[in-house]
């Protein structure tokens, strides 16, 4: 749901990719409060999460000409910062003790395969894990998750039993899981996919 009414705001995206600095004052002052907000609760310092919230809205400003009115700001504007946090904390990856502060904020139960392989940032480190699975836990585990398949038409397709297949997903999901959570670039882009969200 967008912050501003959806005509007022559309009329300001107009105005801002024409360079209008007064439609760009009116956008920042609607939507930098609740995204300092967010930044805050993910850095943990109030310096931090200023600069970042100015580089956010530089980044919208020298890229005013590619907002499209017809989509969604909020969601374009916090992709933007997703990106930008995610960045910093990148640069601060070979900090062992931030590395276990996201550890210990997304615990394993917590990572959703489904949600993994539909959202852009993570899906291509989950294809990287799903290729280490062995032959027969990546075959089942495409069957029944990239394809759809009911686990009874996959004990057909492989002529194994049913509890063969949940066994195989049982164990390639705890596999995915554990795998991913060693990789420390995906767990940057799970922390700041978390924290910042979606409108």
């Amino acid at each position: 749901m967008e912050i501003l009414d959806s005509i007022y705001q559309k009329e300001l995206l107009l105005q801002l990719q024409r360079g209008h600095e007064p439609a760009f004052n009116a956008l920042y002052k609607a939507y930098s409060k609740p995204l300092y907000m967010r930044t805050l609760r993910l850095v943990k310092n109030k310096n931090v999460a200023d600069e970042l919230l100015q580089e956010v809205f530089i980044r919208l400003w020298n890229s005013r000409e590619q907002v499209n009115p017809e989509k969604s700001f909020q969601s374009y504007l916090f992709t933007i910062a997703q990106h930008i946090i995610y960045n910093y904390f990148r640069k601060a990856a070979s900090d062992n003790r931030l590395m276990e502060t996201l550890l210990l904020r997304h615990p394993g139960h917590y990572l959703n395969i489904d949600q993994l392989l539909e959202n852009k940032e993570t899906h291509q480190l989950l294809y990287r894990a799903i290729e280490r699975l062995t032959p027969q836990r990546k075959l089942v585990f495409c069957l029944c998750k990239l394809e759809g398949k009911s686990y009874e038409e996959v004990s057909r397709i492989m002529n194994i039993s049913v509890a063969t297949v949940n066994s195989h997903m049982t164990q390639a999901l705890a596999f995915l899981k554990a795998d991913l959570l060693k990789n420390r670039e995906f767990l940057l882009l799970l922390f700041c996919i978390a924290g910042i969200g979606k409108p």
